[in-house]
């Protein structure tokens, strides 16, 4: 019996799988990117997180004027399905959009159309520490598209299909290793930065060959003993936990090979718990790409105990000061100052002048030759001392990054002011994976009666005077900015969820548009067919909603919670 029903069973014929879908055309005609597009980027495409290496954000596209964005529409609104904090810009490269997301997503779509044409996502552990669960963007080159996992995976992924490339663990997310930024591509390399340092983790960047994914270097934030900078850790092994993250993607000297990289601050907090300057913590870094090597640093506060991340990467532009032209670095920075820097020799950074972009109360002056503040010792807090100071822990200006016109001359920060903080430090262990900050915090609103807190700042980089400002009554600005040569800046930012576009020469609000949550994601635009778009994802949360629940305690029932969830909004001007 059993051997007449054995056969049966063999004779079952087997179903293949469906064959997959055809590629759509567009993926089909996908134009890979190259170095020289990189450097040389067209107009119509916007190919790095803030469209060129020097981090300016400045499109050279002009169809979108100051006199016709007031009639700018959506074309069409795409859900992420996901929520919390959407900060990345939708990359577009030959008619295809790649946008990242919360969730460890990458999703493609037709720029034109909001087609969808993949998705990718990776998924988290259960037991994975990502205190920041977002996503600041993809980087491109050849036919991959590299995307930096939070739990510490880069992934290089096929443009025409989504499918992986090649995967490489970067880091230990036990210890606390994350991240958050968008990988930064050149000199064939893919680099990334760690986030981390509420866990005591020792910062570094590090580089990766773009075809297989092996490492090529590696430098950390922190020197170990006997490294250039050692000295600055003289007591004990604060070193081995000592912070430095790296939130955000480091902008590209193309001439020279340089990155210059933002780094966040010391671990624990308090300043006390690790004496010394402790480089190169709250300073932004100069890195041979070649090399991996650390070639020049400005520190812009030694021993930092606010909390003031310096993450942001100056942006790199010329600019004049008595009658010279300085090949420059500029940063608003989170200390509330903004610090005119000079790109010198072989990597060496230089200060050129610093002064407040808020209102800022810990530095009493700031040395002539280096910027080294001289700090108010009653605005430092430490274990078992209350201090507070102004601006608070989130700055002047947190990680929304800024942008620069050449046109104008102008650079466009969105800022906070009016907002201070109290710190009191408290002694903390060290174990693994576990919070390592060592501090209580508070947020409260100086004067109380303040007008305003958001704020959108122009700035004329070549006399150091502001020129503009417009302020948001009842709102704090989260918003990175992007400014078009049609003479409009674009930014979101506000917990009316609205995205604007602003007049770049007199900072007049020009045009509006509600959205389906805030906005706190880099804007991109590009041009399909002769038509100008202008992309953005909505989805407030992570930061801007803690800020917004802190507010509403010192403002209680004035800053109520903010929708979430995720959307892509593209705009264009109505006709052909």
């Amino acid at each position: 019996m059993l051997a007449s029903i054995a056969p049966a069973f063999a004779q079952v014929p087997v179903v293949p799988p469906p064959p997959p879908p055809p590629m759509p055309d567009i993926l089909t005609k996908y134009r890979p990117v190259t170095v020289d597009m990189l450097k040389n980027p067209s107009p119509n495409d916007w190919l790095q997180i803030r469209r060129t290496y020097d981090g300016q954000a400045f499109s050279p596209l002009k169809q979108i004027t100051a006199a016709n964005v007031k009639d700018l529409k959506p074309v069409w609104i795409a859900s992420t399905g996901v929520s919390n904090g959407h900060q990345a810009p939708p990359i577009v490269n030959n008619g295809v959009m790649f946008v990242a997301t919360p969730g460890n997503q990458v999703m493609a779509l037709e720029a034109k159309t909001g087609t969808m044409l993949w998705r990718y996502r990776l998924a988290l552990p259960e037991d994975a520490i990502v205190l920041h669960p977002t996503s600041r963007g993809v980087a491109l080159l050849d036919n991959k598209v590299f995307f930096a996992a939070g739990h510490g995976v880069l992934v290089a992924l096929d443009a025409k299909t989504g499918k992986e490339v090649w995967k490489t663990n970067v880091m230990n997310n036990e210890s606390g290793y994350y991240m958050s930024l968008a990988p930064l591509v050149a000199d064939g390399k893919v680099m990334i930065g760690t986030s981390g340092g509420e866990r005591g983790i020792r910062g570094y960047i590090a580089a990766y060959d773009v075809n297989t994914g092996k490492e090529s270097w590696r430098v950390y934030t922190v020197p170990a003993p006997g490294e250039k900078g050692s000295e600055t850790w003289p007591h004990g092994e604060e070193w081995k936990t000592g912070g430095g993250s790296v939130w955000v993607t480091g902008n590209y000297d193309q001439k020279t090979n340089i990155a210059y990289w933002g780094t966040g601050n010391g671990g624990p907090w308090m300043g006390g718990e690790r004496p010394g300057d402790n480089l190169y913590t709250s300073s932004t870094i100069a890195i041979d790409v070649g090399t991996g090597q650390i070639v020049g640093h400005h520190q812009y506060h030694p021993n930092d105990s606010w909390d003031w991340d310096e993450v942001s990467p100056p942006i790199l532009l010329d600019y004049k000061r008595n009658g010279k032209t300085i090949s420059g670095l500029l940063d608003f920075a989170r200390d509330g100052y903004m610090w005119f820097l000079e790109r010198g020799d072989n990597g060496k950074i230089n200060y050129v002048q610093g002064q407040p972009f808020v209102k800022q109360n810990v530095f009493k002056s700031l040395d002539p030759k280096t910027g080294r503040p001289d700090v108010d010792p009653d605005r430092k807090p430490a274990v078992g001392k209350k201090a507070s100071f102004c601006p608070s822990l989130w700055g002047g200006k947190d990680w929304p990054p800024i942008s620069f016109s050449p046109q104008t001359r102008l650079v466009y920060v969105p800022a906070n002011e009016n907002l201070c903080g109290r710190i009191e430090g408290f002694k903390v262990p060290y174990k693994p994976g576990q919070a390592y900050t060592g501090a209580i915090s508070e947020l409260y609103i100086d004067p109380p009666n303040a007008d305003h807190i958001g704020e959108v700042q122009a700035w004329n980089v070549d006399t150091g005077k502001k020129v503009w400002t417009h302020k948001f009554e009842t709102s704090q600005n989260w918003g990175p900015t992007m400014v078009t040569a049609g003479d409009v800046v674009f930014a979101g930012g506000t917990n009316d969820r609205k995205f604007r576009a602003f007049d770049a020469k007199s900072g007049k609000v020009l045009w509006e548009q509600v959205t389906n949550s805030g906005i706190t994601a880099m804007p991109s635009t590009f041009m399909i067919d002769g038509k100008q778009y202008i992309a953005i994802q909505s989805g407030w949360g992570i930061d801007s909603r803690a800020m917004q629940n802190r507010l509403n305690m010192a403002r209680p029932g004035k800053f109520p919670e903010v929708p979430e969830g995720g959307a892509i909004w593209v705009f264009a001007l109505p006709g052909k």
